[in-house]
């Protein structure tokens, strides 16, 4: 196990009813930038909690962020928080929106002549963002307790992520009662997303860390396990917050201190969203297992481990298959075929991407070129 730091400042305020206890987080001294999405937290009554807490607050409401949130909407949001003065930022919703009040508390601060340099250099331009607060009603990406986002540009069809200390959220509020109304669409898409961010800090090779692998192995048996609750019993408050929590460990930066990690699947993935508009849960499903054929000798002992220990099984082979069936059993595709994509189209545009950004080498053991990208997507027809 390497030496590492870990930081993470976020407030987790956890359960039924705290919404209520934003009031005496977020200051009274200037304007609030309330962010949200499409407006489903004014059908789930998120909308009027938050509102209630705040009574005594300046909101500015800026609402349409989209899934996969678009930059120039996030600009416009800017406009707005730089001519309201506003002092601090609001992020209700899931992941999108989340992702999205980040670029704007950083680009709101940014002295640079073009914002999308902060996602050009991946945050290292980054010294100062407004501060952030969120209130999480899909569990899924973990943004709510971590320094990380990824914004799409539609006018060049990119999908890029920034990582900074600076956009940790203050605080998190993580009621699971707020997840009771979700699409069943977005349920699958969270637990495979969470499953996927334990994965690429866990599925690499032995690193003498048996903690870290442990807990990595224990939110991925509690995603196996509730993660289907979730989607039969939507109302189930154990199961949710059993998720919801879950989502949270997966990617707060604490499984992946001081043992390698594998981003590959989320780096072919953003390009798939880019290129095809999939959702990103949906990119990881198809990139994950292929990843694991393709990288089968170098990770063979680590997928052992995970067979034998999270699914019952003796062999690497079959602990990918078993894999796949878990997400099919969430209904959630793997192939390219299921979404009427060509795997050979798929696997040229991605390898000229990377090509054109001279991404040459990446995963635990710099490995993956533009050419074994593309090897790996083929994999997925």
């Amino acid at each position: 196990m390497d030496n590492f730091v870990f930081r993470n400042p976020t407030e987790i305020l956890f359960g039924k009813g705290s919404i209520a206890e934003i009031a005496s987080r977020v200051p009274t001294s200037g304007p609030v930038l309330f962010v949200y999405g499409g407006g489903s937290i004014k059908r789930n009554g998120v909308y009027e909690q938050v509102r209630a807490a705040l009574k005594a607050h300046k909101l500015i409401e800026f609402g349409g962020i989209e899934p996969n949130p678009a930059y120039e909407t996030c600009l416009k949001a800017v406009d707005v928080a730089k001519k309201e003065r506003v002092q601090f930022v609001l992020a209700v919703g899931g992941g999108s929106v989340l992702d999205a009040s980040k670029f704007i508390a950083t680009a709101a601060l940014f002295t640079g002549a073009d914002p999308w340099d902060i996602l050009r250099t991946h945050g290292s331009n980054v010294t100062a963002a407004l501060p952030i607060g969120t209130v999480l009603t899909l569990p899924a990406t973990g943004s709510e307790s971590n320094g990380f986002a990824v914004i799409s540009r539609r006018t060049t069809s990119e999908k890029r992520a920034f990582a900074s200390n600076h956009i940790f959220p203050i605080f998190s509020v993580l009621d699971p009662e707020t997840t009771f109304s979700l699409p069943t669409k977005q349920v699958r898409n969270g637990i495979v997303d969470a499953f996927a961010h334990v994965m690429e800090q866990y599925m690499t090779y032995p690193a003498e860390a048996p903690l870290q692998d442990r807990l990595s192995e224990s939110v991925l048996q509690t995603l196996i396990e509730v993660g289907p609750k979730t989607l039969s019993a939507p109302r189930d408050y154990q199961a949710c917050a059993s998720l919801m929590w879950s989502a949270t460990l997966a990617l707060n930066t604490f499984l992946g201190c001081g043992v390698p990690q594998d981003w590959t699947t989320h780096m072919i993935g953003h390009e798939l969203t880019a290129f095809y508009g999939l959702d990103h849960a949906e990119t990881l499903a198809i990139v994950l297992p292929g990843v694991w054929t393709h990288q089968l000798s170098r990770k063979r002992e680590k997928l052992m481990q995970y067979g034998r220990r999270v699914l019952g099984v003796d062999t690497a082979e079959t602990a990918i298959a078993k894999t796949e069936e878990f997400f099919h059993s969430l209904e959630m595709p793997t192939r390219f075929r299921d979404h009427g994509i060509a795997a050979d189209e798929a696997a040229g545009k991605v390898r000229a991407r990377f090509v054109e950004r001279k991404t040459t080498t990446f995963g635990e053991h710099g490995d993956i070129t533009p050419d074994a990208a593309a090897e790996i997507l083929r994999l997925r027809a």
